[in-house]
């Protein structure tokens, strides 16, 4: 079991470009910093720099919108080219009001715009975009763990993390969006409590736990620390991707 644990700010890593090689960076970010990343280690990853490296940016003048999106951004008063860039990303929008919108995203959360975000994303040509959520979050972090081991020659986890609002509660939380080499979910069902009870319910959020943690340094405005090291976590569970995380439709109670 874990006594004490260590998170660590990989500070001085450049703006992300799309097509940049951002294994590559976050390795040289780490010798930089004079980090040696060890077996168990954890890297917490905020989703946008994952996105901008894979070229999930729309430039919303090349957005047409729908009949829908027009509707919709009139009555919420957004831009309708960046309705149509949310309801594209979605399944099915949930709620709306002025200047917000609830969406099922095409993976399954259930996030403000489906993850569609403008923040932190600098029109530095003055060309207004918008930055998407990986295609595939759980194979992106996949894919950068694969990379960083076989640079590093350790096992790592990785998590991508990004914002979500709760409902019945105010506030953002960091959230795991995608994960690999740890698991998101900890089943402790069947499992005795402190006094020999038998739990019948308890299933740990692992990998959304590890995003919360991460995000109380890489903040949400301008502090600029996309990328969290974190040591000192023992598991013994097996790699569960966060796929496994969107509750099943049998299972939910609210729809």
């Amino acid at each position: 079991m874990s006594t004490r644990l260590e998170l660590i700010a990989i500070a001085g890593l450049p703006m992300v470009q799309a097509g940049d090689d951002l294994a590559a960076l976050l390795a040289d970010g780490m010798a930089q910093a004079g980090l040696a990343p060890r077996d168990g280690d954890v890297l917490v990853l905020a989703q946008k720099i994952v996105s901008k490296a894979e070229g999930r940016a729309v430039v919303l003048a090349d957005v047409t919108p729908s009949e829908e999106a027009e509707r919709l951004g009139a009555e919420i008063g957004k831009d309708p080219r960046l309705v149509q860039v949310v309801l594209s990303e979605s399944s099915r929008v949930v709620r709306s009001r002025p200047n917000l919108m609830i969406m099922q995203h095409r993976l399954g959360f259930i996030m403000a715009n489906a993850g569609v975000d403008q923040s932190n994303v600098a029109p530095a040509d003055g060309v207004a975009r918008a930055l998407l959520l990986p295609l595939d979050p759980d194979g992106s972090a996949e894919r950068l763990r694969d990379a960083l081991a076989a640079r590093f020659g350790v096992r790592l986890g990785v998590v991508i993390s990004d914002s979500f609002g709760r409902p019945w509660r105010r506030g953002t939380v960091g959230v795991a969006i995608g994960c690999a080499g740890l698991p998101s979910l900890i089943d402790l069902r069947g499992q005795p409590d402190l006094f020999g009870r038998t739990l019948e319910v308890s299933i740990i959020g692992f990998a959304d736990e590890i995003a919360a943690a991460a995000s109380l340094l890489q903040g949400q405005a301008a502090e600029g620390q996309p990328a969290v090291l974190l040591r000192g976590l023992t598991w013994s569970a097996p790699d569960m991707p966060v796929a496994e995380v969107v509750r099943p439709m049998g299972e939910d109670l609210f729809r």
